[in-house]
């Protein structure tokens, strides 16, 4: 299947729109549909521009220590404030993911126990 290619400017929008729902609190399945893309190629978009500043790339910079030793402590509470939104952010996606997974494992079962099933003889 031959895939949509997209211009650049058409990328740097749609990134900032898939910026704004992240800042809004929606998960990157309900951004990648907003968008009209698959979700991988959401991540590769970010990977290529160098992601959004409030997403993983802040693990990177909370073990170099860059913005816990900022002076008055305000920029600790910020970066406290983001963790917890990304903490439940990916909550949300854990909890998105094992119900679908929930989901497909009783679909499989049903169709192993129709499968396994025989059939009546005409009592």
């Amino acid at each position: 299947m031959v895939g949509k290619r997209h211009a650049s400017g058409e990328i740097a929008a749609k990134l900032a729109q898939a910026n704004e729902l992240a800042a809004k609190g929606k998960t990157q399945r309900e951004i990648s549909k907003a968008l009209g893309v698959s979700i991988m190629t959401y991540h590769r978009w970010k990977k290529m521009l160098g992601g959004e500043p409030d997403s993983a790339n802040d693990t990177g910079r909370i073990n170099s220590g860059l913005q816990l030793q900022s002076p008055g402590g305000s920029g600790s509470a910020e970066m406290i404030k983001r963790l917890e939104l990304e903490n439940s952010r990916l909550r949300r996606l854990v909890t998105d993911m094992l119900l679908e997974k929930l989901k497909l494992e009783e679909e499989l079962r049903g169709r192993q126990e129709m499968r396994f099933r025989k059939p009546d003889k005409g009592k």
